[in-house]
This record gives C-alpha cells, structure tokens and sequence, in this order.
C-alpha cells in the first residue's frame, strides 16, 4: 500500500485500468466455464433425455423384438447421439467404445430407481478419447420387470474443442485488448494527468510568490473546470497581494506624514527655536492635531480589521429614527458654524435588527463625509423609510459630488476623493470601507449616486426586525 501511495497519479490511475482488465478478461473466462457447465451440459441432458423418452415410447412390453432393435439400430444411425439397446446392465459395458465396469456405469442404487421406472443421468469419462461424455439410462419396463435399457450418451469432445478455441480466443484476444486498453489507457491517463501536472508546478510556484500563472485550459470537463478555477485564484491572490502591498504602503504614507510634523515640531519646541509662547502653543497644537490623525488612523485600522474578521455583532431591536436623531444632536454645533440646514423625513415605526453602536458608527461616517464635503449655507437631508423587508436609509448632502471614476473606487482602503482637502479636515480615508463591512455584516447593502456640482447620495439598506 505504501509503494500504492508513492506512485504518481498517471502510474496510479494506468495500473488501475490494467487491473479492472484483467479482472473483466478473467471474469469473462469464468462466464463462459459457467456457461458451459451449467446451460449447456444440461440442454445435451434434456435433449438425451427427450430423444431418448421419444424412443421408449416405441417400446410396447415384452422381449426386445427385432422391430424395436431395428428402430433403435436407425435413430442411432441418423443421430449425432450414441444409442445402446441391451437386456442386461452387464452386457453395457461390452456396447460402450471404452473399457469400463458396468458397477461404475450403473451401481445398485441406480438399478433400483431405473426399476422404479426412474431415469439416471450418468457423466462418464471415455479414456479411449479422453473425453467426458454425458449419458442418459432410461429403463425399459413391462410392467414391474426390467426388459432393457436405453443408454444414449454423447461425447463432450466437440464441447471442449469449442471451450478450448473459445479459451485461446479469450486469451489471445484478452492480451491483445488489454495491450490496446493499455496503450490507450496510458494516452487518456497523460491526457487526464497533463492538467494536473501543470496544475502542481502551477501551485508550486504560487507558493512561491509567483501569482502570475496561467494555466491553459483546454477541455469544459471537470478537470478543465479545475484548471479555470485554479487561474481565478491565482488572479484573486494576485490581487490580493497588491492590495496588501498598497495597503502597507498607505499606511506608511499616512503614518509618514504626521510622525515627520510630530518629529519636527517636538525638536524645534526641545531644541528652543521657539521661543515665543503663542508660538510654541501653535506648535503644541499642531503636535496634538497629528497625534489626533494618528490616533483616529490606528483605530480605524483596527475597526476594520476587527470587521473584516469574525467580529461578533451584539444585535437588538432598536429604533432607527430615535438612533438617528440622537446622533444628529452631537453634529448640532458643526452645522451651526457652517451655517447647514439639515432636513429630516423619519418613520419612527421603524425598528431595525442589528448593533445600535455599529450602525451609529456607519451614521458617523456618513455623516462626517456629508459636513466635509458640504459647504457653508449647504443643506443635508436624511430619510429613513420602509422597504419591507428592509429599512431605507437615505443620506443626502449638497456638496461638491464626485466623479464617475471616484465613485467606483469609493470603499477602497485610505481612497479620497479629495486628497488634498480630507487631510486638511483629518480624514483617514477609511471610513467608507469600514461602513460597507458593517453594512455587509448585517446583510444589508449600500449604494452611492452623485454628480460633480451637485452632491452625493448615500442608500443604506438594514433589515427591519420580524416580530414573528
């Protein structure tokens, strides 16, 4: 079983068709002896037997005349089947073409039964020919008196002449099929195997680092279906891969940034450069601006992270409009000094099942994009309505919009459609991918629609809470 295992797959599957060969070749073998033994030697006994019943029935009692000798003399001449016609058991021996004992043709018992009126299928072995025979006795009675009997038998030399050129004809035709299966076998095994084979390197050098593989897909079966499923991982973890490195390279850009303004002003305030103190208070708060980003950036990180995982959401039936309203309080003082008018269209019916604290954090997001991007003397306005069995939620800012290009980007880690500006007003560029991972974690969905000039709209869809 070890040396099974070690061989390769091609090696495994050619040696499997060569065993299911010889297993068919030699269950033919053992059909054709059953064949022989058990339908054909009993169709030679029933014949035998019907030939020789037809020929008792001639028989009307008494001693054997010449008539019925006669009668016996031609059915055996134009029969293919050996007919003996004698008075006594002890005389059959003398009839038969081969030495034998009478006691071994017909013992006792059997001279019983043919007194019985009984027949006796007998199978013989004839050493003149070295052949078995099949032989029928049929006793030939007047009344309760055994007068004669009928021995018709039946060399089986013809029968074994057949089973032996059907023998060589199964040998000879099994080796030769089984060197063609063989030969074919070995093609349709490379043919199955090849794929695979690519398939292996192909792994190899994935496992390598090397996603850039493509393996040639030449057949719609199963194999082939294989293979493109293969290329579609390869191309996913190629992707994958890149997005990890721009991801690490985002981070460090965003890092980078702040650490250098934390670094810079510190060795200024440290060194004494600055001596003013309205100057070193400017600079203490630009440190702690940048500690801020930093610390709004590192938490951010680990929300998704955290999301993007198997984070557990603690869900509850709660009131989206109350939800809402309670998280507009907080944003009341940075509308005010914008100058924002918000507008409100809630359903206060509506009772959403999920994490109230998620979801306030998806509110959040949207929102601090919403007043980032709107500005002074802008409006916003929030809807919440039923789509049964879903709760709508509609976001609406009349800012600057975006373009189409922007929109497909949108979710992409520390993607801004305004770099420049969401630096200025501390943007992580995360929070977008943070609210599709909760939206997604509570089997709801999100869509933007916008227009350069005239705002962005944000459609969240949350499930309602089914009270049955």
């Amino acid at each position: 079983m070890k040396r099974f295992n070690s061989l390769s797959l091609q090696q495994k599957l050619w040696l499997t068709i060569s065993a299911f060969l010889i297993l068919a070749v030699f269950l033919l073998y053992i059909v054709v002896i059953y064949i022989y033994e058990n339908i054909y030697i009993a169709n030679v006994e029933q014949r035998l037997l019907q030939e020789g019943m037809n020929i008792a029935a001639k028989y009307e009692g008494g001693a054997m005349t010449d008539s019925f000798r006669h009668i016996v003399s031609l059915m055996n001449d134009i029969s293919d089947t050996e007919i003996v016609l004698v008075n006594n058991p002890r005389e059959l021996s003398a009839c038969l073409p081969f030495e034998v004992d009478h006691h071994s043709i017909i013992s006792e018992a059997e001279r019983q039964q043919l007194l019985a009126g009984k027949t006796v299928t007998k199978k013989g072995y004839e050493q003149t020919f070295d052949r078995q025979i099949v032989g029928v006795i049929i006793p030939l009675l007047d009344e309760h008196r055994l007068m004669g009997i009928l021995y018709l038998y039946v060399p089986l030399a013809s029968i074994e002449d057949v089973l032996e050129r059907i023998q060589t004809f199964v040998m000879i035709g099994g080796m030769l099929f089984l060197l063609i299966t063989v030969f074919v076998g070995r093609k349709i095994a490379m043919h199955l195997t090849k794929p695979l084979q690519h398939m292996q390197q192909a792994a190899y050098r994935v496992s390598q680092g090397d996603f850039s593989v493509d393996i040639e897909v030449e057949t719609e079966d199963e194999i082939g279906q294989l293979a493109k499923a293969f290329n579609q991982m390869a191309h996913a973890l190629a992707k994958e891969d890149e997005r990890k490195k721009e991801f690490l390279a985002n981070v460090s850009h965003e890092l980078r940034t702040p650490l250098s303004y934390v670094k810079g002003y510190s060795e200024a305030l440290l060194d004494g450069v600055v001596k003013e103190e309205a100057q070193q208070k400017k600079y203490m708060k630009l440190i702690h601006r940048e500690a801020s980003r930093m610390q709004r950036l590192v938490r951010d990180l680990l929300d998704l992270a955290q999301l993007e995982g198997t984070y557990p959401l603690e869900r509850t039936p709660f009131s989206i409009a109350q939800l809402i309203e309670e998280t507009m309080e907080k944003y009341e003082p940075i509308m005010q000094e914008k100058h924002i008018h918000l507008l409100f269209d809630l359903d206060h019916d509506l009772i959403v099942d999920g994490d109230p604290d998620r979801i306030e954090q998806v509110l959040q997001n949207l929102l601090d994009n919403a007043l980032r991007y709107t500005p002074s003397g802008g409006t916003i306005s929030l809807r919440a309505t039923n789509k049964h069995p879903m709760c709508e939620l509609v976001i609406t800012d009349s800012g600057q919009g975006m373009s189409k290009e922007d929109m497909e980007r949108l979710g992409e880690r520390f993607f801004r459609a305004d770099r420049s500006r969401s630096r200025e007003h501390g943007g992580t560029g995360l929070g977008i991918a943070i609210v599709k991972q909760i939206v997604k974690l509570h089997g709801g969905s999100i869509r933007f629609e916008s227009e350069q000039g005239k705002g962005t709209t944000v459609y969240v869809e949350l499930p309602l809470y089914d009270e049955s």
